[in-house]
């Protein structure tokens, strides 16, 4: 296993720190991305502690070049890729008639090309060693939330796309996992940086419903998240199974979550689920 190298994006924090300090425990070479090379403390401090070796690089999965040169450097000081990790992302909160056109592609670059920009470069360096391809999704790739319309759309693109490249990749002896993390304890939530009563009396019509989604949202996250490495846990089971699932959740909650949606064949359990978050 010493011998296998795996590259993860997005491990500044959350659960892509809690996986690039999993998989080193694991036994794999673990490079370890993240866009702002000045926030890794937080991830040199977490390997130190667990007593663990990280080659920590910068890498922005929405720059084609920063995701060549990695990889290339990748290439070039280890000789091999074993395994991707898709973790980088960034969160939304908003709806469609208060947000732009162009904010809605914002989101998707980073959560849908992102993750394409860097399967594209790693895919034939994982066929030289019938490697796996793995990407963090969420719950929300499986059911739309409200006002979470251009993350959710980003995250079924993730799931869409996997899912048709999977059987491809497999005729070639790359194995293809999306993760499907619920409610996390980390910074993710923080970070997507809604002040609640900024957002709400910005909102418009929209008011009454915003309010009431997140307050339920805090309440979950407040009570109900896993913790990052609870989650990284799923990770590292689609690094090493001997034949990984397509589709793995995080949690019991997580997959309750989305057998909802996979059992819903017409919506109807589905809408009123998810109204019921805005009443």
């Amino acid at each position: 296993m010493s011998s296998k190298v795996v590259l993860i994006t997005g491990t500044s924090s959350g659960i892509g720190l809690a996986a690039a300090v999993a998989a080193a425990r694991a036994g794999f070479t673990t490079v370890a991305t993240l866009r702002d090379p000045r926030r890794a403390d937080a991830l040199r401090k977490a390997a130190e502690q667990a007593g663990v070796e990280l080659d920590i690089r910068p890498l922005d999965v929405t720059d084609a070049a920063s995701v060549a040169d990695c990889v290339a450097g990748i290439l070039a000081d280890h000789g091999r890729l074993d395994a991707v990790v898709n973790n980088a992302g960034a969160g939304h909160v908003g709806t469609l008639e208060n947000e732009s056109v162009d904010k809605v592609r914002e989101v998707m670059e980073v959560n849908f090309f992102g993750v394409v920009q860097v399967a594209k470069a790693a895919l034939p360096h994982l066929r030289a060693t019938g490697g796996r391809l793995v990407t963090v999704t969420s719950v929300g790739g499986v059911i739309g939330q409200p006002f979470n319309e251009a993350y959710c759309a980003a995250k079924f693109a993730v799931e869409g796309f996997m899912e048709s490249l999977a059987p491809v990749a497999a005729s070639t002896g790359v194995s293809v996992s999306v993760v499907e993390p619920g409610a996390v304890a980390s910074e993710f939530v923080a970070n997507v940086g809604v002040d609640r009563e900024t957002a709400v009396a910005g909102a418009g019509a929209y008011a009454p419903a915003l309010g009431a989604y997140l307050e339920r949202t805090q309440a979950m996250f407040a009570s109900a998240a896993q913790t990052s490495a609870e989650a990284a846990e799923t990770i590292i089971e689609a690094l090493t199974a001997e034949r990984p699932a397509f589709r793995l959740q995080t949690s019991p909650a997580a997959r309750g979550f989305v057998a909802a949606k996979l059992a819903d064949l017409d919506g109807t359990a589905v809408q009123a689920l998810t109204s019921a978050w805005i009443a």
